[in-house]
């Protein structure tokens, strides 16, 4: 196991002191066999109330209302957790599934329906022509080396883009540009399997860059776990999960080549990206009065 100390802080600052409607936090890992929470807070300025729930989807989701104006909001979450290394190519799929095309139970099929259903339009069977190209023509297609090379040519073919812009862009935009953010690679892959028929649902999170690390935290090859040079630390960060027969939910991440491992720390997961927002909320005032948001994530090996 390793463990890491995580830092999210979120600004919102104003040009004069304005009223807050309720905000929704997601900012809490999601425990699982293979990660596990040991401490965690949540911080706010000005003072609010604060009630935990979970969503639809088993999100740990904080509904945070601001008490008083002001003309600063800052949320300060930060916790604790232990991670365990797991690659998806060491996971063994069913048989069934081992070749593309495959089906999926009934049982399957009816849990996973809102995974299996594309969310955006291809008019012109565009997105569709893009994710068959990664079927072979020369012989039988593995499932998993199918998917596996789709999660690497966005990697070395697309242009990573910071983008300010809240939302998500159309799968069809991010082909046309060649580019986008964390967030439009996952959702580009994950419209593209689910019209091959597989399922796939968005993660968001947060992403381990041992470069960050400062002096003296412990070094990669310490466990036993390779990492790779990463795009998107020092910010929330997203990729998509697919799940296979055998293997259950199993992680791609696009922007990074990642399959896995323990680098990637799952917070929310849902069928579209907009219920996966680390923060939203709504504000009341003047309209010129919102000057801009900053966000900073530290993820910090401590063991």
């Amino acid at each position: 196991m390793i463990r890491y100390d995580i830092t999210h802080t979120t600004t919102y600052r104003y040009s004069k002191p304005v009223r807050f409607g309720e905000h929704r936090v997601m900012f809490r890992p999601r425990d699982s066999h293979d990660l596990r929470v040991l401490a965690t807070d949540l911080q706010v300025s000005p003072d609010a109330s604060v009630r935990m729930i979970q969503d639809p989807y088993s999100n740990s989701i904080a509904l945070v209302q601001p008490l008083v104006e002001a003309a600063e909001l800052s949320f300060v979450c930060s916790f604790t957790i232990e991670h365990a290394s797991s690659h998806n190519l060491e996971l063994p799929l069913s048989p069934s599934a081992e070749f593309f095309p495959f089906s999926y139970s009934v049982d399957e099929r009816f849990d996973l329906e809102h995974y299996l259903r594309p969310h955006h339009d291809d008019p012109h069977g565009r997105l569709t022509a893009w994710a068959r190209q990664f079927i072979r023509t020369d012989g039988p297609t593995g499932t998993r080396d199918m998917l596996v090379r789709m999660n690497q040519h966005i990697r070395d073919h697309f242009t990573y883009a910071d983008r300010d812009e809240e939302g998500t862009q159309d799968p069809l935009k991010t082909l046309t540009l060649n580019s986008g953010s964390c967030r439009d690679f996952a959702l580009l892959m994950m419209e593209a399997v689910r019209r091959l028929g597989v399922a796939a649902r968005f993660v968001s999170g947060y992403l381990y860059d041992p470069a960050l690390d400062p002096a003296g935290a412990p070094r990669d090859g310490a466990d036993g776990n390779d990492t790779v040079p990463t795009t998107g630390a020092g910010a929330t960060h997203a990729w998509l999960q697919v799940y296979l027969p055998g293997a259950g939910w199993l992680p791609f991440d696009p922007t990074n080549n990642l399959l896995g491992g323990s680098q990637l720390v799952r917070v929310g997961v849902a069928r579209d990206p907009k219920q996966a927002a680390p923060i939203s909320g709504s504000w009341f005032g003047d309209a010129d009065a919102y000057i801009g948001l900053q966000v900073d994530v530290k993820v910090t090996r401590t063991g």
